[in-house]
């Protein structure tokens, strides 16, 4: 399957995605903020898609996003965010990213991040 960079604040929703990507048969790595992501990112090339909240301390989702698919351009976004509106202005600039509403599913989300990686 893929490997997918988690970049989520909220450990216990960190945790939760980890898992249910895990069981689903994908490699995580996770971090706890876009600046942990950004590192995690730069030190493993081999990343098929950034799964990323958007608000977190340090660096937000959106803004790891640029930063992100600036350093490496085939790198797939999803936004996972109650934030909708945030997410869907910058995601129109980026055919690569997409958007995941708070709340959903686990089994949406998988399946959501299996299209995306199969498209």
């Amino acid at each position: 399957m893929a490997q997918i960079l988690l970049a989520e604040d909220d450990e216990a929703m960190r945790n939760f995605l980890e898992m249910a990507l895990k069981r689903a048969g994908h490699k995580v790595v996770a971090a706890a903020d876009g600046l942990e992501a950004l590192a995690a990112l730069d030190s493993d090339e081999g990343f098929d898609l950034l799964l990323t909240d958007i608000v977190m301390p340090g660096m937000d989702g959106i803004e790891l996003s640029r930063t992100a698919t600036k350093r490496h351009p085939k790198l797939k976004v999803m936004f996972i965010t109650g934030f909708a509106g945030v997410a869907r202005s910058h995601s129109a600039a980026d055919k690569n990213a997409h958007i995941v509403s708070k709340p959903f599913h686990l089994t949406d989300l998988v399946t959501q991040v299996d299209a995306l990686l199969a498209g």
